[in-house]
């Protein structure tokens, strides 16, 4: 895998992901109490022994920056490799931002080309999974494709919100189509049991879905990038106008959990579908493959009279007499006594507040971080560094589905409160 350079596309400005993405990139949202999206791309590289690593941003890229420098020194630990951001410029040759993920890595192909490596690995910097990708450029290498692309297999129902392939029965792309409906839509039907599934599943999921990860053979890349200037986007322009040329083009099939986390109900779901017992769909514990991030070294979590069931407590945590059921806490996460969380996503902290700052505090006024004494909070994302008064109720009592409510420090999506990062809830405060 020496000669695979691997490009992450950290995606526009995560407008989907809003408020989670107003002050940080999209790759950089926190996942599972401790990671970050981008962590699991990265770590999908580290572990199929690829260890050159750009990744493409332009919105919010210093806590990116910050992440990836605290957690990726591949030098250190991970072989004689790198992870480098590449953030959009504007030059003279190329005055506007990234227009889209052909578009973004066509500006830096100058950078691309200097690398004396013989395929390119595109990945997505949103998507939860855990593939080897080593797996994914051989079989690139075995049929003599000159542009894979990862196949999901999906039913009718999920298939009308891809980009979908027909292929031959060895998985040659003979057709791609983005998101079709109707006729078109069965059109695009293949025969998911000789690409591998079993009769019952094939049955059941009879499309290939594109994951958005492509495997380019270096020429093909750079002849696509130039030959369609206009095109800015992989899975609706240059797919197509390379199936139009004549490209020796084919699927992989995955056959194995994925979860593309770009929208806040998919992030809030797949957030707590982890702590799913005895077998989540996805787990972090796997000693094999596992997922890196950036070192804390923080002390074990404490918890004092809490009843905890089904959740996921970062390290570094205090609860207190509270009661949390079906969450996730993030690292530093302070919980005051009488709490009540459900089915509800918290972030944590970047940094500890005393015992002393916190009474200071409470006497000039503020509040401290964490959720306050006596609060109540259910379906909800607590992003970084809020503070939650004494007594909140945060329930989306009146059923809204989308609100916007920035003066007040919280947004509703899909039904689901979000808190944004710093932001406080005064006493009393029912939502």
């Amino acid at each position: 895998m020496r000669r695979v350079l691997a490009i992450i596309l950290g995606g526009g400005a995560g407008t989907r992901l809003y408020p989670l993405t107003k002050m940080r990139a999209k790759p950089a949202v926190p996942l599972a109490g401790k990671y970050r999206l981008i962590d699991i791309p990265i770590s999908n590289c580290i572990n199929s022994e690829i260890n050159k690593i750009y990744v493409l941003t332009q919105f919010n890229s210093a806590s990116l920056n910050r992440h990836l420098t605290m957690s990726y020194n591949l030098s250190a630990g991970f072989g004689q490799g790198f992870v480098e951001v590449l953030a959009a410029q504007q030059t003279p040759e190329s005055p506007s931002w990234f227009e889209g993920t052909a578009d973004a890595v066509r500006k830096y192909q100058w950078l691309f080309h200097e690398w004396d490596v013989d395929h390119y690995l595109i990945l997505s910097g949103d998507q939860l999974y855990r593939m080897d990708y080593s797996r994914f450029v051989q079989h690139h290498i075995d049929t003599g494709a000159q542009l894979s692309v990862g196949a999901l297999p999906v039913d009718q129902a999920q298939a009308e919100g891809f980009g979908l392939m027909r292929t031959t029965s060895d998985g040659r792309i003979q057709e791609f189509r983005e998101k079709p409906k109707g006729q078109a839509l069965e059109a695009m039907q293949v025969d998911t049991q000789a690409l591998g599934l079993s009769a019952e599943e094939a049955a059941k999921r009879p499309y290939l879905a594109s994951m958005g990860i492509y495997v380019f053979s270096r020429e093909t890349l750079f002849d696509l990038l130039t030959s369609n200037p206009s095109a800015t986007d992989f899975g609706k322009e240059i797919i197509p106008a390379s199936l139009a040329r004549g490209d020796r083009l084919h699927s992989y099939l995955f056959d194995d959990y994925w979860e593309d986390i770009g929208t806040i109900g998919a992030f809030y779901e797949a957030n707590l579908a982890l702590t799913d017992q005895p077998n989540p769909a996805f787990s972090f514990y796997d000693e094999k493959f596992p997922i890196y991030t950036r070192p804390r070294y923080l002390p074990p979590s404490k918890m004092q009279d809490a009843q905890v069931t089904a959740s996921i407590i970062g390290e570094g945590s205090l609860l207190k007499a509270c009661s949390i059921h079906h969450c996730v806490l993030g690292v530093r996460s302070r919980v005051e006594d009488e709490v009540v969380l459900q089915d509800t996503l918290v972030m944590g902290a970047d940094y500890f507040e005393s015992s002393e700052e916190r009474l200071m505090l409470r006497e000039r006024g503020g509040i401290p971080m964490g959720v306050g004494k006596g609060t109540t909070v259910k379906r909800a994302i607590l992003d970084k560094n809020v503070r939650i008064g004494n007594n909140v109720t945060i329930v989306n009592k009146d059923h809204v589905e989308e609100a916007d409510r920035p003066e007040l420090n919280f947004y509703i999506r899909n039904g689901i409160v979000v808190v944004v990062k710093n932001g406080t809830i005064a006493d009393g405060t029912v939502i």
